[in-house]
């Protein structure tokens, strides 16, 4: 009987390993920022927290810094079910829901708190609606930052700096038409793209925030720096809905709270940080012009008509919500 047991022990032991195994789910998270960026620091906190909060019935594969593609390749994975989630800028996802532009505009927000205050309001819910529209669970916004421009031709002190100036921006719209309102000559590109384009001279400078300019070593092939400020830009993390509707309610809730904690702490950690990394540019050789406030009330003025051609894409409703909403956090 001995002999028996210890027999079946091993065999008993790989049948319970095997359902264990059987028993996990591996959700794959791509990334599209470098590994020092805050928001692949939170894709590792979304791991431990899910992993801790399923007791690993579901395991997180991370891969940042663009190792399954780049923004747009990511997003269509997502949408086709390929991977379970994307970290990555909302302007990846104004084609697909053109309301998101509404929170694009230009010098929208006066402060990191004021953005927040609407995204997590009633806008935000909105843009989370049209996002499940078009198959997409949004589990957070994250902050990506203000936007400055870099370029290697000129510093940028006026709106007539600007003039001419070959620049890449992101696929959103409502960017490149800001662009064009400023006088530069706006291209979009996807990240992945960029530091070679800038490198070779094909165009002469980009917008970033600080941390991306510094965390994608952009400080490498541009020489001057300015503080225009002029986008606040939010990271959204997506899912694939029907992958998210397959899972379990007590799964569905812990991916939203682990993901609530991982968000909490990139919000916290970028708005920390974004004045050392301007510091780390200049530090870098980075040559920092800083915007007064004469030139950037003219960027202003020289941007409002962007407004309206929001208005005549997305409607009324949605823009006007938005506003209203930004105005009232700008009150609080």
């Amino acid at each position: 009987m001995t002999r028996l047991l210890a027999r079946a022990t091993p065999l008993l032991l790989a049948t319970l390993l095997s359902s264990a195994a059987l028993a996990q789910t591996t959700l794959r998270v791509a990334g599209n920022f470098p590994e020092d960026h805050s928001a692949t620091q939170a894709m590792e906190i979304f791991k431990e927290e899910l992993e801790k909060r399923t007791d690993g019935a579901l395991v997180v594969q991370n891969f940042p810094a663009m190792q399954l593609g780049g923004a747009q390749e990511n997003v269509d994975q997502v949408r086709s079910g390929a991977i379970f989630a994307v970290f990555t800028s909302v302007a990846y996802f104004t084609r697909s829901v053109p309301e998101l532009e509404a929170v694009s505009l230009p010098f929208q927000f006066a402060t990191r708190e004021q953005a927040f205050k609407v995204m997590d309001g009633p806008v935000g819910d909105l843009l989370d609606e049209k996002l499940l529209e078009q198959g997409f669970v949004n589990l957070g916004y994250g902050e990506l930052g203000y936007r400055h421009v870099t370029n290697n031709v000129r510093p940028i002190e006026t709106l007539e700096d600007l003039n001419g100036l070959t620049v890449r921006l992101q696929p959103n719209e409502v960017h490149l038409e800001t662009f064009r309102a400023l006088g530069a000559n706006p291209q979009s590109m996807d990240i992945s793209e960029l530091y070679s384009a800038l490198q070779q001279g094909v165009i002469d400078g980009q917008e970033n925030p600080y941390n991306i300019t510094f965390t994608r070593r952009f400080f490498e092939v541009q020489e001057h720096l300015s503080d225009t400020g002029h986008f606040f830009d939010f990271i959204n993390v997506v899912t694939n809905r029907q992958t998210f509707e397959n899972l379990p309610d007590e799964q569905q809730t812990a991916v939203r709270e682990a993901m609530d904690a991982a968000i909490r702490w990139q919000r916290e950690e970028a708005a920390s940080v974004d004045q050392a990394y301007r510091q780390r540019l200049v530090d870098e050789g980075m040559t920092l012009t800083q915007i007064t406030p004469e030139a950037r009330a003219a960027m202003q003025e020289a941007v409002a008509p962007v407004v309206d051609t929001v208005r005549e894409r997305i409607g009324s409703d949605v823009l006007d919500l938005v506003m209203s909403q930004t105005a009232a956090a700008a009150g609080q």
